[in-house]
């Protein structure tokens, strides 16, 4: 697993020792899902999201991405590609006042064409060692964070890790024990209205 460092980290995670994160998966989730994208060219935010992770950022919450990419394994594009575009994405929501704490990715897979990326891992969702690297170089509660996916992978991998509050962005049944929303901006609103908080001006 491998964590893209961020020279725009906010400064509440430098300073405090322990810190609520949003989770969030990131294909169909802050993104369209297209289908192993590598390109800046080609991504389109998710209906919500800007203005959801916007709102998660003034309720407090940290914003860590941790995704699967194992078009990497699998030889569609490579690690520099994904920096490439991590990087790009990093930079241009920090010019519309939003920090991304940390972008955690898996580039593994089982059956994967590239030998050095193939294996079975533990950070490949389900399992659910982004999520606790996340938490542990961060100095991240899991207990006090959310996750935010699309995937029942994503839920499984926040389950496991001990993510209590879950939200499944989808429009069928949502994954046992989560709850479905339909955008970034559900989730923002669900926080509000459970801990009776309203974000920050």
């Amino acid at each position: 697993m491998t964590l893209l460092s961020n020279p725009y980290l906010p400064t509440r995670i430098k300073t405090l020792a322990v810190q609520k994160a949003a989770f969030l998966d990131r294909d169909g989730v802050i993104n369209i899902d297209l289908g192993y994208l590598y390109r800046w060219e080609d991504f389109q935010w998710m209906p919500g999201a800007l203005e959801g992770m916007r709102q998660l950022q003034a309720l407090g919450y940290a914003l860590v991405v941790v995704t699967n990419q194992s078009g990497i394994a699998r030889g569609y594009y490579t690690e520099d590609d994904f920096q490439s575009l991590s990087n790009t994405m990093r930079h241009w929501l920090h010019g519309h006042g939003i920090d991304l704490a940390g972008i955690f990715y898996c580039p593994h897979h089982p059956q994967g064409s590239e030998k050095n990326y193939t294996e079975v891992c533990n950070c490949r969702k389900p399992a659910p060692g982004l999520i606790v690297e996340a938490a542990k170089q961060l100095g991240l509660s899991l207990q006090d964070s959310v996750m935010v996916g699309d995937k029942v992978s994503d839920m499984q991998a926040a389950e496991s890790a001990g993510i209590e509050q879950r939200y499944h962005l989808t429009s069928d049944e949502p994954y046992v024990g989560c709850r479905q929303v339909g955008s970034l901006i559900d989730v923002a609103h669900a926080l509000v209205a459970l801990d009776g908080n309203t974000p920050a001006s």
